[in-house]
């Protein structure tokens, strides 16, 4: 058997972008993957239309990332958003910018960006085995340096000798697509240690008799915040959706890690959200003041119907002192602030979050201050290199992730220019 430059385990965005990246500068490059096909995960991800970039600022981009950001700077800085957008217009995929400044394929299908990488892969001499299942990581007698992988392929194990390893093995979230924690056991076995790994971008179950309800409501333009030990630890606004167990949506994941954080702790954890975010208690009660001017005989649920979708009221309503077919005109000032207050303020306990198989991404992963970040290599085994989810690096929703998996891999791809590549 042939020896290669590099073995990628892991045929996700991440590896198979590096992949193309290492073949299209000359190396080698042998890509592993467990699953029957490669970029599973890229398939179905942005509900099957694969949001993989965005077209922030540096600073604004950077500030999105939850851990992992001073490490990936320099690579962001090498292979950016720009640089992302750029290449896979380059190999034949029309990007389009739309709501937020998201990235996505101009056609809607996820199964582009998954079906351009693999052609590049080939195009530039990568060879690729499906249904292959990686062993171990060979190493050295002294443990120092790579020297292969160890697959099981059609059942029987065997060798392949390399110089350079990278496990690109992605997290723990949707373990149908082939993500099941491999490469933290890999990176585990050859000294590296692996910070504590749990779901982000998650939606979370709620202690609320209305979750059946309210399944299927998207509130849009609200603020909602977190509260651990009922003091507020962040806030975000933008969109909820509600399910038959709970809450998700945009707003929700960008404040999941840290309520994933919580919930793990044992910390008592509510969500508070603000259904009139931009309107305070007094503008809402001259509000409140021109409607019943306009209608004397208006009742409270008369009056929610005018604030806020029907499905939500029940919800509201359970948590006020006066009755639904109260008349407005007939109650005090307390009593319509204290109403205005409940709606600026409606709170739900969080019981638990819906773990990895509904989560985006993976918080936590390889350490990365056992990682040079300018190479992407091990400080600890010569040859062994990391990109994308398995590292302990993840962000908001948006495309920020894709695009940490992208540039992690850019930079250990472009430690195999040789011969100038076949570009």
């Amino acid at each position: 058997m042939s020896k290669y430059d590099l073995v990628v385990i892991g045929a996700g965005a991440a590896g198979l972008m590096t992949a193309a990246l290492a073949a299209e500068n000359g190396a080698k490059v042998l890509l592993l993957e467990k699953m029957e096909k490669v970029g599973r995960k890229i398939r179905i991800t942005g509900k099957g239309r694969c949001n993989l970039t965005n077209n922030k600022s540096h600073e604004e981009f950077m500030s999105k990332i939850k851990a992992g950001a001073e490490f990936i700077e320099p690579a962001f800085n090498r292979f950016d958003n720009v640089a992302t957008i750029a290449f896979f217009e380059r190999i034949g995929v029309p990007i389009a910018i739309e709501q937020g400044g998201r990235a996505y394929p101009k056609s809607g299908d996820a199964w582009d960006i998954a079906n351009s990488l693999e052609r590049y892969c080939k195009k530039n001499g990568c060879e690729i085995w499906c249904n292959s299942i990686v062993d171990r990581v060979n190493v050295s007698k002294d443990g120092k340096e790579c020297v292969g992988v160890s697959i099981y392929r059609n059942e029987e194990l065997e060798n392949v000798e390399c110089d350079k390893v990278v496990i690109a093995t992605g997290g723990v979230t949707y373990p149908a697509t082939g993500s099941t924690g491999d490469g933290y056991s890999f990176a585990h076995e050859l000294g590296h240690n692996i910070e504590s790994v749990r779901p982000s971008l998650v939606p979370f179950e709620l202690a609320s008799k209305h979750c059946v309800k309210l399944k299927g409501l998207i509130l849009k333009n609200i603020t909602i915040s977190l509260l651990v030990d009922d003091n507020e630890v962040v806030k975000e606004q933008g969109e909820v959706e509600f399910f038959d167990f709970g809450i998700g949506g945009g707003a929700v994941y960008r404040i999941s890690r840290d309520a994933v954080d919580a919930v793990m702790d044992g910390r008592h954890v509510d969500f508070l959200i603000d259904l009139k975010p931009s309107l305070s208690i007094q503008k809402l009660l001259g509000r409140v003041q021109r409607e019943v001017e306009a209608l004397p005989s208006l009742t409270v649920y008369k009056l929610l119907q005018k604030l806020m979708p029907s499905q939500i009221i029940a919800t509201v309503g359970d948590k006020l002192n006066v009755t639904a077919d109260a008349k407005v005109a007939r109650l005090s000032e307390r009593d319509i602030t204290e109403i205005l207050t409940v709606i600026k303020n409606l709170k739900f306990k969080v019981v638990c979050h819906r773990g990895f198989k509904e989560a985006v991404v993976t918080a936590g992963g390889v350490n990365t201050n056992e990682v040079n970040r300018d190479t992407m290599e091990s400080k600890l085994v010569k040859g062994l290199y990391f990109a994308g989810e398995v590292l302990d690096m993840d962000a908001d929703t948006g495309g920020y992730n894709l695009q940490l998996a992208f540039s992690s891999a850019f930079v250990v791809a472009d430690n195999f220019k040789i011969d100038g590549g076949n570009k």
